[in-house]
């Protein structure tokens, strides 16, 4: 695991009323300080990637849908400068995903269906100043293949 990601996994309490989770909690490893909410639905088989933050914290929760989170520490005072991190969540993996300053981010929808996204950051979006530097998906120096293998 990349140094600093934090992942919780997402219990469901299920009656026959419905279902409820709790997502983000003060005091849990897993919680910043919120100042965006931000919501996005991303079509089957699209990749959205990459990019990372200089000072902003994103903590991510896919609601539908299931998707393939790539993370890479492009950090140099890092212990895992270099490495890659794959999580797999969503509705069927309930996940919510920290990953800190640093960390280059992205994923891939997978299946057949639509993949929604909450996705809460430590700083609100400035246009006149935007915390985002964007690396292309297939860059090389990530060398990540997006191709799903066939075992």
């Amino acid at each position: 695991m990349i140094e600093g990601v934090k992942i919780k996994e997402i219990k469901r309490i299920c009656d026959d009323r419905g279902m409820f989770s709790e997502v983000i909690k003060f005091g849990e490893d897993t919680y910043c300080e919120v100042k965006q909410t931000s919501y996005t639905v991303t079509y089957p088989g699209v990749i959205k990637a990459f990019h990372w933050h200089k000072r902003q914290y994103d903590v991510w929760f896919p609601v539908s849908g299931e998707m393939q989170i790539v993370l890479y520490d492009l950090r140099e005072d890092s212990s895992t400068k270099g490495e890659t991190q794959v999580i797999y969540a969503g509705e069927s993996n309930p996940l919510l995903v920290l990953i800190p300053p640093g960390v280059v981010h992205g994923y891939r929808v997978l299946g057949n269906e639509k993949c929604a996204l909450f996705y809460h950051t430590s700083q609100a979006y400035d246009p006149k100043d935007p915390d985002e530097e964007r690396i292309p998906f297939d860059d090389p120096s990530i060398g990540f293949d997006w191709s799903t293998k066939n075992r």
